[in-house]
C-alpha cells in the first residue's frame, strides 16, 4: 500500500463518487416518455408548462409527449423558457439504442435526459514515472469555471460517435493532431446520476487513455482552456484525495485511472472501483 493511499485521501476520494451518485430518482419527479419510450425525468411544474403549450403532452403519473411530435421537443424545451446552448443532443433510453429526438444540451438537465462524454487521460511517461496533463478550466465557462481538468474532455453531440468527438475535442482544446489522437484506447465507462445547480445530471462517461511524447506539448486551442500543466500522478492523487479542485465528473475518471497504475490499492482500490462500477 502506497503511502498516498492513506485513510483521509481514500474517505475524500469515496466522497466525490458519492456526490455523483446524489439523485434519487424520480424523487418528485414524474417520468418522461416520448411515445412508448422513457427518456428522462421532468418536475410536475415544468410538465404543466409543457401541457399548457400543447395537447400532444399527456401529464398523468407520467409526462407523455406524443411521438409525432419529438421533433417538436426543442421548439417545445424553448417555448417553456428553459435555457439552450445551441448544440444538440441526441435524445435515447439508454447508450446504444435508437435515437428518439434531439434536445438542446442545455435543456438536458431540466428533462433528466442522458448526456454522453468522453473523457481523455493524456498520459506521459518519463524516467521519474507516469506523469498526466491537467488542464484549467477558463474562469468565464458557465459550468465549474475555474477547475482543473483533463487534457481532453467534451459532450457528444447528436449525430456524433465518441471517437469523432474526441478527435474534434483534441483539436479545439489541446491542439491534440489527429495522428495521435488515434492512439487512444477506451479504458471504462461511467453512468451516475447527480442533482446538481442546472438539475438532474444523468452521464454516461467513457473514458480513455493516450499515451503521448515526451515531446508534445498540449495549447488551448480555443476559450474554454486557460493552460494545461503535466503532473506526476502522485500529485494528481494528492490534489483528488485533499480537495475539491477538479471538475466533479473528472474525479471518477482520475480514480479509476490512479487505481488502474497502481498508487491505489488493496482494500481501498475495492471500495473506491465498488462505487464507481454503481449505476451500471
Amino acid at each position: 500500500m502506497t503511502q498516498m493511499a492513506s485513510r483521509p485521501g481514500v474517505e475524500k476520494l469515496l466522497e466525490h463518487i458519492t456526490a455523483c451518485h446524489s439523485a434519487r430518482l424520480p424523487g418528485g419527479r414524474l417520468k418522461f416518455f416520448i411515445g412508448p419510450h422513457h427518456v428522462g425525468y421532468v418536475w410536475p411544474a415544468l410538465a404543466a408548462r409543457l401541457a399548457a403549450l400543447t395537447p400532444d403532452v399527456a401529464v398523468a403519473e407520467t409526462v407523455v409527449l406524443a411521438a409525432p411530435a419529438a421533433p417538436r421537443l426543442n421548439a417545445l424545451a424553448a417555448a417553456a423558457g428553459l435555457r439552450f446552448r445551441d448544440e444538440d443532443f441526441d435524445v435515447r433510453t439508454a447508450v446504444g439504442q435508437p435515437v428518439v429526438a434531439l434536445l438542446d444540451r442545455g435543456a438536458l438537465t431540466d428533462f433528466g435526459v442522458i448526456g454522453v462524454g468522453v473523457h481523455l487521460n493524456g498520459l506521459v511517461r518519463r524516467d521519474d514515472g507516469w506523469h498526466l496533463w491537467v488542464g484549467k478550466r477558463a474562469a468565464d465557462k458557465k459550468l465549474e469555471p475555474g477547475k482543473l481538468d483533463h487534457l481532453v474532455a467534451g459532450g457528444v453531440s447528436a449525430g456524433m460517435t465518441r471517437v469523432q468527438t474526441l478527435l474534434k475535442e483534441g483539436g479545439e482544446e489541446a491542439s491534440v493532431p489527429a495522428a495521435l489522437m488515434e492512439g487512444a484506447v477506451e479504458v471504462g465507462r461511467f453512468d451516475y446520476a447527480m442533482e446538481r445547480p442546472e438539475g438532474l445530471r444523468r452521464d454516461v462517461i467513457f473514458a480513455y487513455d493516450l499515451v503521448l511524447p515526451e515531446d508534445f506539448v498540449p495549447a488551448p486551442n480555443d476559450d474554454e482552456v486557460e493552460h494545461f500543466e503535466l503532473w506526476p500522478l502522485a500529485r494528481a492523487l494528492r490534489v483528488v484525495g485533499t480537495t475539491d479542485d477538479f471538475k466533479f465528473n473528472v474525479n471518477l475518471v482520475l480514480i479509476d485511472l490512479l487505481i488502474r497504475y497502481g498508487l491505489i490499492e488493496g482494500e481501498e482500490a475495492a471500495r473506491l472501483r465498488a462505487g464507481l462500477d454503481q449505476g451500471r
